[in-house]
């Protein structure tokens, strides 16, 4: 299909056309390629802003339950909702392992919401590199809360706060030393802090858990985009569905915030500008990765290893060779 016309039928809602349009932004065919960059100037004409919410947390917290319990309320409340789960790749296939869509059943039967797990690949910081492309076309497509759910937690994991509006994390209670549980750079970037499965027997460790999150936030250093009181830990329980509404009317309030204080357009534009940067890179690796550089890559990697020459020598030769072209 033509990827303007693409582009119409995402823009009137089209779901099959939204899934097809990802499909084509993920692909690594430099036809393709061509084909996502004038989709994506197309949708532009939409005009759309969703509110898009990054969800990370350690493996086993619940975050696919916690995502179907919260995009059913959403729902129900008149919203709609897209889900894009980012899964580990299968190191053979290179797809995707865990299946997430399998594990929201109820919401993957709206007609007002859209799932769609992609393959991590080989990228790092918990999301797929064209997520933020996907995102882009789920906003266009008139959805109006957008979650993008990542592989889980991870050095690189922040650049998931590269592509959202608001970032939760979501721990679960009891986890031992919960303090040392999670990388001091993830709570730095962190909008909110869950502390998921406070229900039944947990409910009490759950609270201490949050009250331990809530002492640990204010230690970090204030950021000019939060309100008083943000970023904040609460206690959740998707099971039984109990502190999702006060949970979400915290996100709104934290997004109305940053709206009429400028850090929401503000912000959006640094991550487009983060993201022009990432395409930069990735360009020139690819360049890199094809003859006659990799090539002489190779050979130059071979006289490193041997000691005939140093890393940066190498380096500069490799450097100089891409410059001339």
């Amino acid at each position: 299909m033509d990827p303007t016309e693409l582009a119409a039928q995402v823009i009137a809602g089209n779901r099959r056309a939204l899934a097809r349009a990802i499909t084509l932004v993920e692909s690594a065919r430099p036809d393709h390629r061509e084909q996502a960059i004038v989709l994506m100037d197309a949708i532009k004409s939409a005009g759309r802003v969703a509110m898009r919410v990054g969800l990370s947390g350690t493996p086993g917290v619940g975050k696919s339950t916690f995502i179907e319990s919260f995009g059913m309320m959403l729902i129900r409340e008149g919203y709609k909702v897209a889900v894009l789960a980012v899964d580990p790749s299968s190191s053979r296939s290179g797809g995707s392992i865990l299946g997430d869509k399998t594990r929201m059943e109820l919401l993957s039967r709206e007609r007002h919401a859209f799932i769609r797990p992609s393959p991590s690949q080989s990228e790092l910081g918990g999301v797929a590199r064209r997520t933020r492309e996907a995102v882009s076309l789920c906003e266009a497509a008139g959805y109006d809360i957008i979650l993008i759910e990542t592989v889980g937690v991870g050095q690189s994991e922040t650049v998931v706060s590269e592509m959202s509006d608001l970032f939760l994390l979501l721990l679960a209670p009891a986890g031992g030393d919960e303090l040392q549980g999670v990388k001091r750079g993830i709570m730095e970037i962190a909008d909110m802090i869950l502390v998921n499965k406070a229900d039944g027997d947990l409910k009490a460790a759950a609270k201490r858990t949050c009250a331990d999150y809530a002492g640990a936030l204010r230690l970090i250093r204030k950021r000019p985009y939060d309100p008083e009181g943000f970023p904040k830990a609460t206690t959740v329980s998707a099971l039984e569905e109990d502190g999702l509404e006060q949970a979400w009317t915290d996100m709104q309030a934290l997004i109305s915030w940053r709206r009429d204080h400028g850090h929401f357009d503000s912000r959006r534009a640094e991550q487009a500008k983060y993201w022009f940067a990432q395409e930069i890179r990735h360009g020139l690796m690819s360049q890199l990765a094809r003859e006659p550089l990799k090539s002489m890559i190779d050979d130059l990697a071979g006289q490193v290893a041997s000691g005939e020459i140093t890393p940066s020598h190498a380096a500069r030769d490799v450097l100089e060779a891409l410059r001339h072209g």
